[in-house]
């Protein structure tokens, strides 16, 4: 069982039902066992699949196709259009998955035609209170974002990120997977995978170890990801530079590959060093 599940079992009312206060669109599809509560305002085009729980004052707009056993608490909106100048009511998507719980006043807008159409939301996230996804975001699985934290529009968040309260993410970042972003961080540039950052700008300052542990990589690959981490972060090297020392051992480690590959990587933000 995961931890979202485990919190969605205890949290699921008995029964099922759209309470009469609730107002929800005609061409709105919800699933069987999806629970709307008292005011939440279900748009037009919304899918809501089986046992999502929609707390009370929610609104979710559409287009949005939104998954199972998701639990949306009060006053969070959801689907609502991007705040970008640039759009002018063009169809836009949003999509969530699974078993995510998204708490108080959370906010997460539809993407826009420029930026790919779609914002998405992967499976077993944890958004608390106050989090706010903007625009063409892509968050993946298992991430947490803690109260207040923040993602400006077109940012890419990998599985298992950690995002801590108040962290404000630039627009057209991507985070990697495992990465730890402390409270109040405020992040300019990409952040590799498995590593934390601080500060503001952000800095690296070390590796997600405690991560890396409670994920069970294995000793060999940690000292093989310390190693890389120096080569990039503790040695003065060019990048080009770095890449080609750590080559020669990326396949003795999933973990590495990823990181090597990530830092490898094309982008217009640059990595954070």
């Amino acid at each position: 069982m995961t931890r979202n599940q485990a919190i969605l079992e205890k949290a699921a009312p008995k029964g099922t039902g759209i309470h009469p206060t609730a107002v929800v669109h005609p061409t709105a599809r919800l699933a069987e066992g999806v629970e709307v509560g008292p005011y939440a305002v279900i748009g037009a085009e919304v899918e809501i699949g089986e046992g999502t729980i929609v707390g009370p004052h929610v609104v979710i707009q559409g287009p949005s196709k939104i998954g199972a056993m998701n639990h949306f608490f009060q006053f969070s909106s959801i689907g609502e259009a991007p705040q970008d100048k640039k759009y002018q009511g063009e169809r836009t998507w949003l999509e969530i998955g699974d078993r995510n719980v998204i708490r108080e006043n959370v906010t997460i807008n539809r993407g826009t035609q420029t930026g790919g159409g779609v914002t998405s939301i992967g499976n077993d996230n944890l958004l608390m209170a106050y989090v706010h996804i903007a625009h063409d975001c892509h968050v993946g699985n298992n991430t947490v974002f803690s109260n207040n934290a923040s993602l400006a529009g077109h940012v890419i968040v990998d599985d298992y990120a950690n995002l801590g309260g108040f962290v404000g993410v630039h627009q057209f970042c991507m985070i990697g997977q495992r990465a730890f972003l402390a409270g109040g961080s405020m992040v300019v540039k990409d952040v590799p995978p498995f590593v934390t950052v601080s500060g503001y700008p952000a800095k690296v300052y070390g590796l997600n170890t405690v991560g890396l542990r409670r994920a069970l990589v294995s000793a060999y690959s940690i000292t093989l990801l310390r190693r890389a981490y120096k080569i990039v972060y503790r040695q003065g090297l060019t990048l080009q530079n770095a890449v080609s020392e750590i080559e020669p051992l990326a396949a003795e480690s999933p973990e590495l590959k990823l990181f090597l590959d990530f830092i490898k990587q094309e982008r217009s933000r640059g990595i954070t060093r």
